[in-house]
């Protein structure tokens, strides 16, 4: 299988070569093993540079003109008759193509691939409507234009296989003639501990948060601030929280540990690579939070599952389904329920236990090889 695969990332290029913006590069690149031939198509920023998640050599790259956002229409719209001939071009290596989405260049590449004679498999990882409504909840032109994508990919999705992450995402395209679905791991075999390595380890007086993701609005990360606040305030332990990520809402969020008086007690590591600090960041960790308003299936949460962290997490889209009985699960929103459910992992050794011993055998079973294995023979059955 020749398979060429589009999601809408910025890519950038140096003397080293491509690299991608996004952990869920990562994923793409482990569908190499499995094929004859890969190709990630994606916008290519013209500014030199270098991104967290750099290509394998072996892996080509098609650049589509540059746009900054999805949020500047007039230039997305701009950049289709490029983007289409660049994608024609590049259809004459392959004879398979995953185009995630909804966005409106894999609606226009499904058209051109068909017509080439390709196969198309669709892919969705987020519910889009849900996540425009939390990202930009002013502005309806943005709510109206995701609910028009997302309703023009489920009608292609009536003829064509689609593989979505989680099974939120696989209700929702259930009339498809084929559906996969996925889990999206970066975690391989080798990263595993086990739960009795992780139940052994030093407790500190100084109980630690974890928390990793994007600051972005659908992440919600000012809760961060104020779960800690409530933990501080309502127990004699020193608590602590790491925060790990980047976005536009750092400034917002150290502004809002400051308003609190607990910014003495976080730290804003920035972005940290899982080979580079963040795996041990994971193991030393005495309970993972995750706080978002909206999500398809965090990869984060098998990074903790892997690394041994009980995991407390927002029951939103896929999270209760995907990570059985291996999470806490709160409301979104409620910085009370977060900071109770933080509590009681860290004083009920029965729980943590569980918890841990769960979330280790929930990683197991949804490795980046498994689940990337799994994708490929999906795809060359379409």
């Amino acid at each position: 299988m020749r398979l060429a695969v589009y999601t809408d990332y910025t890519y950038r290029r140096d003397a080293e070569g491509v690299s991608g913006e996004r952990a869920f590069v990562r994923f793409m690149t482990g569908l190499r093993p499995h094929v004859e031939r890969l190709v990630l198509v994606g916008r290519l920023d013209p500014t030199p540079g270098r991104s967290h998640y750099p290509l394998d050599e072996d892996v080509e790259f098609v650049g589509l003109p540059y746009y900054s956002s999805l949020m500047a229409p007039a230039k997305v719209l701009g950049s289709l008759a490029g983007a289409a001939r660049r994608f024609w071009r590049a259809l004459d290596g392959v004879d398979t193509v995953w185009l995630l989405g909804p966005y409106i260049h894999a609606i226009g590449f499904a058209v051109l691939a068909l017509v080439r004679g390709r196969r198309v498999v669709l892919g969705v990882r987020q519910d889009f409507p849900t996540y425009a409504r939390n990202r930009h909840p002013g502005k309806r032109w943005v709510h109206h234009a995701a609910d028009g994508l997302e309703w023009a990919f489920r009608m292609m999705a009536r003829w064509l296989p689609v593989a979505v992450v989680g099974p939120d995402l696989a209700r929702r395209y259930g009339n498809a003639p084929r559906v996969l679905e996925l889990t999206v791991s970066l975690i391989s075999e080798a990263d595993l501990v086990s739960p009795e390595e992780a139940l052994a380890r030093p407790r500190d007086t100084s109980p630690q948060v974890l928390s990793v993701g994007r600051l972005d609005r659908e992440k919600n990360p000012l809760l961060l601030a104020d779960v800690l606040a409530e933990l501080r305030e309502r127990s004699s332990r020193d608590w602590r929280m790491s925060i790990v990520g980047e976005g536009p809402m750092r400034a917002d969020l150290a502004s809002r540990l400051e308003e609190l008086g607990v910014a003495g007690a976080a730290t804003l590591h920035g972005y940290v690579p899982i080979d580079g600090g963040l795996s041990q960041m994971y193991k030393e960790a005495d309970v993972f939070l995750h706080v978002s308003w909206t999500e398809g299936l965090p990869q984060v949460l098998f990074e903790a599952f892997a690394a041994g962290a009980p995991v407390v997490a927002t029951d939103v889209g896929g999270v209760a389904e995907a990570a059985g009985e291996a999470a806490l699960l709160i409301p979104p929103g409620d910085a009370g329920a977060a900071a109770n459910a933080v509590m009681k992992l860290e004083s009920d050794a029965e729980l943590r236990e569980r918890l841990v011993r769960a979330g280790v055998k929930r990683a197991r079973e949804h490795t980046l090889e498994a689940e990337a294995e799994r994708l490929a023979a999906f795809l060359r059955a379409a």
